[in-house]
């Protein structure tokens, strides 16, 4: 569905594929980053263009494919860094 030109995203967040892929079918719900965000909003979902995994190499790249809302940010010891809290993926229309 499309957005409501009123509450379209005013960032976005670059992943790589395959995790973006995962965040939008919503079984990636936490995004671990060695900084905290204090943005409690929804923001595009960038496809970043360098894929993680050689299996991604046939994944949307380098374009927004949708958004997602960061709910919350938390310290996370096993990596040090912190989690950003996802929810209510939203795929862009093609």
């Amino acid at each position: 569905p499309q957005m409501p030109k009123n509450n379209k995203p005013k960032s976005a967040i670059s992943i790589r594929q395959p995790y973006a892929e995962q965040i939008l079918q919503g079984t990636k719900t936490k995004e671990f980053r060695s900084v905290p965000t204090h943005k409690r909003e929804r923001v595009y979902v960038y496809a970043s263009l360098t894929p993680n995994t050689p299996d991604a190499e046939s994944m949307t790249r380098g374009k927004l494919i949708g958004t997602i809302e960061i709910t919350d940010c938390i310290p996370d010891k096993r990596t040090g860094g912190f989690a950003y809290k996802l929810a209510n993926p939203q795929r862009l229309a093609r």
